[in-house]
This record gives C-alpha cells, structure tokens and sequence, in this order.
C-alpha cells in the first residue's frame, strides 16, 4: 500500500471503532476456544474418548456458527454496539457459571461450549461494525484488521495449557471472566455506530438474501477458509499430544505457531485482494490449502514437518478469510449484518465438521487421515466453484459500482 493510500484510510473511517471492534473480538476467539488449548487436560480429567474430545472442541465452533445468524440479525436490527454489549455480558456469565459451580462430567463440557460459542459469535458483530465505517474501496483492509482477532486464538493457545497447569483448568474460565470484563468496558468507551445504517427490516425481509444464489457461494467459500482456520485451531493442540506426544505446553506452543499465522495474514489476505483482487487470491489459496491437508493426512514422520505443513496451511486460510470478506461487502452492503452472520455461520459449520471428523476419524479408524481428506475435498470444490461464478462476478459486481468506488474482485 503506498504512503498516500495509508493515509487515505486512516482518514476515511473511525479508528477508535476500528480497535474496538478488533480487541473485542480478538478477545472473544480467545474464550471461543479454551477448551481446545485445554484439551489435554479436560481429556483426562474427565477420562474422555478420542470421539468425546473431538465433540468437546468442536461444540463452541458449531454454537458459535448458529449464534452468529442470530448477532447478525440484532446487529442490522439493534445496532453493532448494543449487540456486542449483549453478546458479551452472555459470554462473561457462561465463564462466571463454569468457575463457580464447577465442571463435572461430558455433559457439563458441552454445556461450557454452547456458552463459549457466544464468544465465536462476536465475528457477526465485530466485522459489520467495522465495515461501515469505510468506503468500498477499503472494505478488504478494513475487515482484515476486525477479523484480525483471530490471533485470541493464539493467547489462548499460548496461555490457556500453562495456566491450566499451575492453577487448575476450571479456574481458567473465571480468570477469563475476569478479563473479558475489563474488555466489555474498553469496548463501551471506544465503540461508535457508523451513521450509515440500513433500515430495519423484519425477519423475513432479512433473510430474503438466502433466495439469492451469491449467498450460498459465500457460504461455501467461507466454511472451508474459517472452518478450516477454527477447526485447526481447535483440535491442533490434541492432534499434536497424540500423534507426536506433546505435553499440554508444548502443544500449545506448536498450535500458536500455527494460528499465529493464520490470524496475522488475515489483514493481508484482504489488503492483497483489495490489490489482485479476492476472486483470483481464493483461486490459489484454496489449492495451497488442500495440499497442506492432503499431506498432513499421510501422518509426517517428524514433527518439523508436520508443523511446517500446518503453518502454511493455516496461511492459506487465514489469507483466504480475509479476501472471502473483501468481496462479501461489495456484493451486500445494505445486508452487512445479516450476511456476516450467515457466511460466518457457515464458517462454523465447516470448523465443527473439521474438529468433530478428526475425532470420529481417529476413534473409528485409529488415523486422522480420512478428516484431513476430506476437508481438502472441500477446499478444491470451493476451487472449482469460485472459477464457475467468477466471470458472472466480476460483471455484476462491477456494475453497482460508481467509476470512483472501484474496486479489484
């Protein structure tokens, strides 16, 4: 981006709004996905089977999918701010409810993670907020540096195993609690709708957008970049206990490196789509990400390598996020809302599918392997089907934009 360009951005939205949304939901993942961080532990505290772990991870991903409709429409409907304020006083007494009574058995795990799946549905919230502020033209630069939060994945990787350790894996969620406490009230102080707003709409009149085909795409495309980042992020800490014997930290080191990643090259996945744009940026990214998976499959003999394979998977990923979401909003702008909610869902869904298949794949078979395929079948319909719509695209979107708001797709 050139020096005329950075200026131009930080002139053309509202920055406080912008760090808001971004330390809010950067915290948020960071609750999202505890129990994955904490696996290990919770595992064997509670004597819980391969397929019972991969459930246990996957539980807040799939909440978090369904929730995320629901912030979404209470966003279009309400306002961003009110919902985020909502969604987290949810989350901080799910934490507050685990610390106090307690985590007895499987069931009580699940019932953590629909909680925490409120926490995975601050994407629904954060990104709508920030979109508004900024004109097409910034849109991929905009929600990269929102969805940016991905890298609570990476704190909670780091943090979650060794806290665990020292103070017991209950007491995590309290000094969660805690914490996303103080962010609530940094989120209300900083916070500002954008005074574009859509009109309200009823129920209906939102999610007339599933009768438009463009929506599914999205849809798709989005459950195999982000459920592939999530699911990964979820289940990585197990999945290197098992396969190469890692203690909880070092597990958790190995999973920070990964997602550390894939957080950090979502701003970048929307500012190189805003550049070449996101049709041709998915195209290649969904290729690299199926390899990685189809390779990391065959079970690496080493750790580096697998580590290695991992890394850039989650690479992929994380750059394809950020261009899915360059191009949601040229194409929906009244729907923002609505829309993030939807293809975030589908997010979700893909993430559950992932973490809960790499379970019953170990469970049933004794390998991961058949997870990981499949999950790399996915990756290269979605190949197959950005290269069918994209002629289609790039005509149509270009014709709702003025001459001036041009931008790459």
């Amino acid at each position: 981006m050139s020096l005329s360009g950075e200026k131009s951005f930080l002139k053309s939205g509202h920055l406080p709004t912008l760090l808001a949304a971004f330390l809010y939901f950067d915290f948020s993942f960071m609750c999202w996905v505890l129990l994955g961080p904490l696996g290990i532990q919770i595992s064997k505290a509670l004597n819980l089977d391969p397929a019972q772990k991969g459930l246990m991870v996957a539980t807040p991903v799939l909440a978090g999918a369904f929730l995320r409709i629901f912030n979404g429409l209470m966003v279009d409907h309400f306002g961003a701010k009110k919902a985020g304020i909502l969604a987290q006083v949810v989350v901080i007494l799910g934490l507050g409810a685990a610390w106090f009574v307690g985590v007895p058995g499987f069931d009580a795990i699940l019932l953590v993670g629909v909680a925490l799946g409120m926490a995975g549905a601050s994407f629904a919230i954060a990104l709508p907020m920030a979109s508004r502020w900024y004109p097409p033209e910034h849109q991929g630069t905009a929600m990269g540096i929102a969805g940016a939060g991905n890298f609570g994945t990476v704190i909670a990787a780091l943090a979650a195993p060794a806290l665990g350790l020292a103070f017991g894996w209950v007491n995590v969620f309290g000094m969660a609690a805690l914490f996303m406490t103080g962010v609530l009230a940094v989120f209300i102080l900083l916070a500002e709708d954008s005074p574009v707003q859509p009109p309200q709409l009823s129920l209906a009149g939102y999610l007339k957008v599933l009768a438009i085909g463009d929506t599914w795409w999205f849809m798709l495309f989005y459950s195999v970049t982000f459920g592939g980042f999530v699911g990964l992020a979820s289940s990585l800490s197990i999945y290197f206990h098992t396969q190469y014997g890692l203690a909880p930290v070092q597990a958790g080191y190995a999973v920070a490196a990964c997602v550390f990643t894939g957080s950090m090259f979502r701003p970048i996945g929307g500012w190189v789509a805003d550049k070449v744009g996101g049709i041709t940026a998915l195209s290649i990214l969904y290729v690299v990400a199926a390899a990685m998976l189809v390779l990391v499959s065959f079970g690496l003999p080493t750790l580096p390598m697998a580590l290695g394979a991992f890394v850039i998977a989650m690479l992929a990923l994380g750059t394809g996020n950020g261009a899915v979401f360059q191009l949601v909003p040229v194409r929906f702008g009244r729907e923002i809302g609505v829309m993030t909610g939807l293809v975030g869902c589908a997010g979700g869904v893909g993430g559950f599918y992932l973490a809960s298949s790499l379970g019953y794949s170990k469970q049933w078979t004794g390998s991961y392997q058949d997870g990981f395929l499949i999950f790399a079948g996915l990756a290269l319909v979605a190949f197959i089907g950005i290269n069918i719509v994209k002629k289609h695209w790039r005509a149509s979107f270009s014709r709702g934009l003025t001459e001036m708001d041009k931008v790459r797709i």
